[in-house]
């Protein structure tokens, strides 16, 4: 049969203990581990040497090429470690490459950390005789340990999506398996290799054996620090809504203002504008719209000194605006499927005319909170109806921007009367008065507002209330 891999990459972090993988993987005959063969400061090891007809700066050149000369130069099937700061073209290639297996080596993110700070205090990143052990404890800091912590995360995330991606399944290892034989036996197996072996490799040992807590000079203060982390994410925000893209077509352009408009929807749009229109004295209408991304970047190349905005506005507010505008309305711009939807299935009172004369405050606080408690649902996932822009999470909104370009200005609808004239200003524009704000709801939000909504638009909309730093509606 056919062997399944060409070569293979162990995806390791610092001192996650791969230089003992390493010896213990070229024990086996059919295998061959060439160290940091993408270390920024060397090639292969610290020794200076050229490796398979390449050199430092040749490699920087062609990695790829590095790769295929190893392979070829190699009896047996070659392999290298690859750290999170090593060259990612590397990384991209050896995760989308099917004929590339990888081993995943992981260790305590605590110990890891630790073992780092020791091993730079103590000049010593690798022991092959315990009677030349350097001992050294070392001051734990908790800022450093997030960062830490933040960086093994996102590598650790990059990795698992991308095998996902491209159905590939990886060889995880912990630091504990790599003193375990039967598990050492069982990576070789996952390589293709008969052989097995019978022993640990005597090349390496282990430093600074121990706990963590026997290592640092601030045991109290670690531990403390400890505490307050959230491993398990139980304060974690979920976020089942789909990733939404860059609507370029919907974004509002000036015809000579270098002003180019992001629209979140929040009921706001024409109102944002009307002001735009008013700047340069034109009609809405005339205001540049339908762009490609191609035709958008001309534009930028004809508007130097451009500003880009967006507008976000209160989480609860804009619920209204999207449930008055949306689905009270029967006329234009009204989700009449939506709203017979939210009739029969979610028990929602809703008028058969807007306004009619039986639909009181208190029947639409009542529809409204029941609207609510359907966007719940609705942006997990849980429903067979669309998660329409009017009500999508608006961090979600601006993230899609991000696949063409963030807005340079995020306004807020309760202060747009001070932050358009600003970004006016900061365009090279003379400034013009704020339209007035009119909006035609049956019911106010300020006359059915209360605690109870406030929580529910708090449960809807957690990202928003975080990301924003909204806090409860004032009206």
């Amino acid at each position: 049969m056919a062997a399944q891999f060409d070569h293979f990459i162990i995806l390791a972090g610092m001192r996650t203990g791969s230089n003992f993988l390493e010896a213990n993987i070229n024990q086996f005959p059919g295998l061959a581990c060439h160290g940091e063969a993408f270390n920024p400061s060397f090639l292969c090891y610290p020794d200076g040497k050229a490796r398979f007809g390449f050199t430092l700066e040749k490699r920087e050149a062609d990695p790829i090429g590095f790769i295929r000369a190893m392979r070829e130069g190699t009896t047996g099937l070659a392999g290298f470690r690859f750290f999170h700061d090593h060259d990612p073209r590397v990384l991209r290639h050896c995760l989308a490459d099917r004929r590339c297996a990888k081993i995943v080596l992981s260790r305590n993110p605590l110990e890891s950390y630790i073992s780092r700070k020791i091993a730079r205090k103590t000049g010593q990143w690798k022991l092959t005789d315990a009677r030349h052990a350097k001992a050294a404890k070392v001051r734990f800091d908790r800022g450093e340990f997030e960062e830490h912590l933040v960086k093994e995360h996102s590598w650790r995330a990059e990795i698992r999506s991308a095998l996902q991606k491209t159905g590939q399944a990886g060889f995880y290892l912990d630091y504990e398996d790599i003193a375990d034989i039967d598990v050492l036996n069982g990576l070789a197996r996952f390589l293709g290799q008969p052989d097995r072996i019978r022993g640990l490799s005597g090349a390496v040992r282990k430093q600074n054996p121990g706990p963590p807590v026997a290592k640092v000079t601030n045991p109290a203060e670690m531990r403390e620090a400890l505490c307050e982390l959230d491993p398990f994410g139980l304060s974690r925000l979920p976020d089942f809504e789909p990733a939404r893209g860059a609507l370029v077509s919907g974004y509002v352009a000036g015809v000579s203002a270098p002003i180019l408009y992001l629209p979140v929807r929040i009921g706001l749009e024409g109102h944002v504008m009307d002001w735009m229109a008013a700047l340069e004295g034109v009609e809405r209408s005339e205001l540049g719209r339908g762009f490609t991304q191609k035709t958008l970047r001309q534009w930028k190349r004809r508007h130097p000194g451009h500003r880009s905005f967006t507008v976000v506005r209160h989480p609860l507010a804009r619920a209204h605006a999207a449930f008055c505008n949306h689905i009270l309305n029967r006329g234009e711009g009204g989700f009449a499927a939506i709203r017979e939807s939210l009739r029969r299935n979610y028990g929602m009172a809703l008028p058969e005319m807007t306004p009619a004369k039986k639909y009181d405050r208190r029947t639409h606080r009542r529809a409204f909170l029941r609207f609510l408690r359907f966007l719940k649902m609705n942006l997990a996932g849980q429903t067979g109806i669309r998660i329409d822009p009017s009500w999508a999470s608006q961090s979600n909104v601006i993230r899609g921007f991000a696949g063409f370009a963030l807005p340079d200005m995020v306004l807020r609808a309760e202060s747009l009367a001070e932050g358009l004239p600003r970004l006016a200003a900061e365009a090279g524009v003379e400034g013009t008065t704020i339209p007035e704000l009119r909006e035609d709801h049956p019911v106010t939000l300020a006359e059915i507002h209360d605690d109870e909504l406030e929580a529910a638009a708090r449960d809807v909309y957690q990202r928003d209330y975080m990301m924003f730093g909204y806090r409860a509606w004032e009206g």
